[in-house]
């Protein structure tokens, strides 16, 4: 178990990994009232964060206890006066350099950038379509990245957390006779995987990497982008959950999802504090300590199928509260459009 580098279906194609799942989800939809009805688990979400959902208007729900754990960001969009927007939205937000960039709408760290200074931000905002909302935000630099799942059912008084995974961005270290390419391809893990690693560096994969120098591989936390996922559910804490429900129960209606933070330590994210939140997900998300390399398929599908049977649940209670889920129209409709746009981001970093 522990010389295993990936797991038996970690990079399975997405149909054939996901097709169980949609079975469960169409056999959920004949249960509660059709498919849209998850999207009304997070009623003041678009779509209840399945698809298309601003990330920006997410964390614009927060309160203030929310807003201050959320790590500052701005909103502005591309174009001719493009950068002179971003400057004007970081001003606004308290934010100097360096900067993350990325859109309002997407997925999976497409188009997210890391930005050092004005002539990096004039370089990957004239990368993306004039029009497109964008987001600047505060790079964090506490050393430990996490994935939160939180369920908390309609009327109850709190939620739980479900999930809980760290996120791992690979590296390498010269050693002054290796090129970069030579010493990903001589990592038990990264070797397997080249071409999540290699190509965004061009040519600079055949330099030699000075002694000493670490050259980080990835730079936004998404597993299919190359970052490593483990199971952290062994450090959930009472002190952790309290910490979650004063933040997500500050953000109304908030049901199911997971958030993307930042913490100084393990230590520090079991007492539940110092937690910096990047984005909030919605139903779209998923509990990602499934791609930890040990965990076996029945337990992804296990995690899987309960999370989106709450999902649903959830979704059915808030419609007989009231609550109105997405209609089949506005669903497709928010798929074609985050396609459409993420058709032409740029590369993350």
């Amino acid at each position: 178990m522990g010389s295993r580098q990936l797991s038996l279906f970690e990079f399975w194609p997405d149909k054939l990994f996901y097709a169980p799942v949609a079975l469960y989800w169409a056999w959920l939809a004949c249960r509660h009232g059709g498919l849209a009805t998850l999207t009304a688990a997070n009623p003041r979400i678009f779509t209840g964060g399945l698809v298309g959902e601003s990330k920006s208007a997410v964390l614009a729900l927060a309160g203030l206890k929310a807003r201050a754990a959320i790590a500052p960001w701005g909103l502005f969009q591309a174009g001719p006066h493009g950068v002179g927007h971003a400057l004007s939205a970081m001003q606004r937000a308290g934010l100097r350099f360096p900067v993350v960039v990325k859109p309002d709408v997407g997925c999976n760290g497409v188009g997210v950038r890391r930005v050092d200074n004005e002539a990096a931000l004039a370089h990957v905002v004239g990368q993306f379509r004039p029009g497109v909302k964008l987001m600047v935000q505060k790079l964090l630099t506490e050393p430990l990245e996490a994935g939160v799942f939180y369920v908390r059912s309609p009327g109850a008084a709190r939620g739980r957390i479900t999930s809980l995974t760290y996120k791992e961005t690979p590296f390498v270290v010269g050693d002054g006779q290796r090129t970069l390419r030579e010493l990903v391809m001589a990592d038990p893990r990264m070797g397997l995987l080249p071409h999540l690693y290699l190509p965004r560096w061009g040519s600079q994969a055949d330099e030699i990497l000075p002694k000493g120098v670490k050259k980080t591989l990835v730079f936004a936390g998404n597993h299919c982008k190359g970052a490593v996922f483990r199971d952290g559910r062994a450090d959930i804490t009472p002190e952790l959950e309290k910490a979650m429900e004063t933040i997500l129960g500050d953000i109304p209606d908030f049901h199911f999802g997971r958030v993307d933070l930042k913490a100084p330590s393990v230590a520090a994210l079991r007492r539940g504090e110092g937690l910096q939140l990047i984005e909030i997900n919605g139903v779209g998300s998923e509990a990602i300590h499934i791609w930890d390399k040990n965990t076996t398929l029945r337990e992804a599908y296990k995690a899987q199928f309960w999370h989106y049977r709450q999902a649903f649940l959830i979704g059915r209670q808030n419609r007989k509260a009231g609550w109105k889920s997405a209609g089949a129209f506005k669903m497709l409709w928010a798929w074609l459009h985050q396609k459409r746009l993420s058709a032409h981001y740029p590369p993350n970093d």
